[in-house]
């Protein structure tokens, strides 16, 4: 599938399913264009039913959903694609776990030649990040606005950027040329979320 630019909304570590899908259908209305699901804290068994219910939603919505660092729950749950790190295997690998039926987006955080690599290799598209201080990842590597005009101009594929991005300091990267803003805390603890996703999906407009 091909996936449009804008807002690529990255779920929180919520053990409520009901707060969970209620900020998120909001989210969701205001112009989300990508979810990651990613649930760090959860059990297996609550990953599945989050997974499934977000899946049923992201269709409501005709928006893509992928889920963080776990191919096999991706694939159970009829997932678009999954996201992995440095440490969720090679690229080849991943593929072949998914069996090349997902798109893979891989994190890059502030290595220009793991982006270059990954670009050769398949990748569907890359992520820089903490692009600012980021209150999910404080130990995050803080990577330049930079990376994201280099990896424009001198690689071929989609870019997402994350770690503290806010409706208030997206607009430069969105001019450097991230294809999303991937965001957590600045939509779902927002007072309203949907108003929220409508301010970066402006952005793209």
């Amino acid at each position: 599938m091909t996936l449009a630019r804008g807002l690529y909304l990255v779920t929180p570590n919520w053990a409520n399913t009901e707060d969970l899908l209620t900020v998120t259908r909001a989210a969701l209305a205001g112009g989300t264009t990508v979810l990651q699901y990613r649930n760090k804290i959860a059990s297996p068994t609550l990953r599945l039913i989050q997974a499934q219910a977000l899946r049923k939603l992201t269709q409501e919505f005709g928006t893509a959903l992928f889920i963080n660092d776990e191919p096999g729950l991706a694939l159970a749950v009829e997932a678009d694609g999954v996201h992995v790190g440095r440490e969720d295997g090679d690229l080849a690998a991943v593929r072949e776990a998914t069996r090349g039926r997902l798109l893979i987006g891989v994190s890059c955080y502030d290595d220009f030649e793991r982006a270059r690599s990954m670009a050769a290799n398949g990748a569907d598209y890359i992520a820089f990040g903490a692009m600012f201080a980021s209150p999910t990842k404080p130990e995050a590597e803080s990577a330049p606005l930079s990376l994201v005009s280099r990896a424009r101009a001198e690689l071929n594929v989609p870019i997402a950027c994350i770690g503290g991005i806010t409706a208030d300091n997206a607009a430069p990267l969105v001019a450097a040329g991230a294809d999303w803003l991937a965001v957590i805390s600045d939509v779902y603890q927002a007072a309203d979320p949907q108003a929220r996703a409508q301010r970066f999906s402006a952005l793209y407009a």
